[in-house]
C-alpha cells in the first residue's frame, strides 16, 4: 500500500544494517533495517528475507524513498489491516528517515495478539533493528577544491583544523590542491577567512553542493537519491 503523507524537518538517512529480535506471546518478530534508495532494491531485499525465512508466516514492512519521502509504502502481508506496515511506516515518518526499508517477519506462537498487541509488537520490532543501525542526520554543505602555493598550505590545515572542515583529499603538484567539505552555515564564514589569510591568493573552483552525515564518528557523503 502506498501513501503520500509527508513530514517536515530535518531529515534523518540510514546508513547501514540493523537486526534485532523481540518475542511476544510465544510469536518470534526478526526486524531488519537496511539502507535503500531505488525501488529494485526494497525488492530484492524483501526476496532475500523470503528465501531466509522460508517457513514464516508473515514479513511485513515499510519504506521511504527520496529527498524529499516521494515514496512511502507498506505492506501488513496478511496480518490484520494497518497492524503491521503501518505501525512501521508512522515510526519511520516520525524519526523522518529516509532511504530505509524495515522488514519485521514473524512466526506466530499460536496465541492471538490481538490487533493493539500486533501494533505495538511491530512497532517495537521496527524500532530495535533502528537501534542497531547507524543512523544520521542530513545535513547540506558545498564540497570546495581550494589551490595554493606551499607557502599557504599550513593555513589552510589550519583553516580546516579551527573550523572543523573535513578534509576530503589533498594533493601536491606544482600548486596544493585540497578538497574540503564546508556546511552550508560556515560557507561565507570560510570564505572571508580564506581570503583574508591569503591576501586573496587562494584559487577555488565553482563549490560543488551536497549533502552529508556525521555519524559514528565518520563523515558520510549521501547518493544524490537522498538528497534533493
Amino acid at each position: 500500500m502506498e501513501n503520500t503523507g509527508k513530514t517536515e524537518g530535518r531529515v534523518q538517512v540510514c546508513l547501514s544494517e540493523g537486526r534485532a529480535e523481540l518475542v511476544e506471546k510465544k510469536s518470534r518478530f526478526l526486524s531488519l533495517a537496511v539502507p535503500v534508495q531505488r525501488e529494485e532494491e526494497v525488492q530484492a531485499l524483501l526476496q532475500r528475507v523470503r528465501r531466509e525465512h522460508r517457513d514464516a508466516r508473515h514479513h511485513c514492512y515499510a519504506y521511504i524513498l527520496g529527498a524529499a519521502g516521494e515514496t512511502e509504502k507498506f505492506s501488513d502481508d496478511g496480518e490484520p489491516a494497518k497492524t503491521a506496515g503501518m505501525p512501521i511506516l508512522e515510526l519511520l515518518r516520525i524519526r523522518r528517515i529516509r532511504g530505509c526499508c524495515v522488514v519485521v517477519t514473524r512466526y506466530f506462537g499460536g496465541i492471538l495478539l490481538g490487533t493493539g498487541g500486533l501494533v505495538r509488537a511491530y512497532r517495537a520490532a521496527a524500532a530495535a533493528a533502528l537501534a542497531q543501525s547507524v543512523i544520521g542526520e542530513r545535513s547540506a554543505g558545498k564540497r570546495v577544491l581550494w589551490e595554493a602555493d606551499y607557502s599557504l598550505y599550513g593555513s589552510l590545515q589550519h583553516m580546516a583544523e579551527e573550523e572543523k572542515l573535513p578534509v576530503l583529499r589533498t594533493e601536491f603538484g606544482a600548486l596544493v590542491t585540497m578538497e574540503m567539505l564546508i556546511p552550508d552555515e560556515k560557507w561565507e564564514q570560510v570564505q572571508k577567512k580564506a581570503s583574508e589569510m591569503s591576501n586573496g591568493r587562494l584559487k577555488t573552483g565553482d563549490p560543488a553542493p551536497c549533502f552529508y552525515c556525521m555519524a559514528g564518528g565518520k563523515l558520510h557523503l549521501l547518493p544524490e537519491a537522498v538528497v534533493p
